[in-house]
């Protein structure tokens, strides 16, 4: 008998911000595929379940996608049950469309469990909202880590957008992203936050203008994983609300 696959989402970090669905999941999985990025705590809800490491972080040696997507199939054809655990969300810069088609073309049954992503829940620890009606029409997720031989980001748009930028995976590639932004026309007095290790215990962050972005992470020795948020949202982090003087419609 075939097994069954769940993509499930893990959140940010904090064990608590995982979803009840996801738990249960777990509580049913024979074989949990871990990424490198998911809370080990999680595993509690798992404690029967076989824990095969197959983590993935920029800059390391990661375990291959290719590899990964067979052994999903592989074990679902013996009839396991297989909970493929994901930091944050699995469909937002988590492979799991990719790891789903694979599920599909295989002909194994695949439940996809959400999780939620840090590009929202981490601005939101310092106080950001990604979107206010005050300060934006909108928020841009965008990954700052593209494919071998693929081109950037097409910054220039993304700066003209008039949206919150929440920019995962950027901190590789930090001084080329600011450069570019600038370049595109946006102020060097736009606000941003760049957030590690959001919702954990050693949680840090720096606020900064963004052409100093670069200057205070070093200062700070903030490295991945992080989140970078850009935009006028940004004023609100730690409650500083400059909502006084603007006339919110109701």
């Amino acid at each position: 008998m075939t097994g069954k696959v769940y993509l499930i989402g893990a959140g940010p970090g904090d064990p608590d911000l995982m979803t009840l669905k996801a738990i249960k999941a777990l509580q049913a999985a024979d074989v949990v595929l871990l990424d490198d990025l998911v809370n080990r705590e999680i595993l509690q809800h798992a404690p029967q379940a076989r824990v095969i490491e197959v983590g993935k972080r920029g800059g390391c040696k990661s375990t291959p996608q290719h590899f990964i997507n067979r052994m999903m199939v592989a074990l679902a054809e013996q009839g396991q049950t297989v909970a493929r655990l994901k930091g944050g969300d699995p469909f937002l810069f988590g492979r799991g469309g990719e790891e789903m088609l694979e599920l599909r073309h295989a002909g194994i049954p695949v439940d996809v469990i959400p999780g939620i992503t840090s590009g929202i829940a981490v601005p939101a620890t310092i106080g950001i909202p990604v979107t206010h009606r005050a300060y934006t029409h909108g928020v841009s997720f965008v990954t700052g880590h593209l494919q071998d031989g693929e081109h950037s980001q097409n910054w220039k748009a993304l700066a003209e957008s008039g949206t919150t930028l929440v920019i995962y995976m950027g901190m590789k590639h930090l001084h080329r992203i600011v450069s570019e932004l600038l370049s595109a026309g946006m102020s060097p007095t736009t606000p941003v936050a760049a957030i590690q290790n959001g919702s954990l215990p050693e949680q840090q962050h720096v606020i900064s203008a963004l052409e100093h972005l670069p200057m205070a992470v070093q200062q700070a020795g903030l490295a991945s994983p992080a989140i970078i948020v850009v935009g006028e949202v940004v004023h609100l982090a730690h409650g500083k609300e400059l909502l006084d003087s603007i006339s919110i419609a109701a």
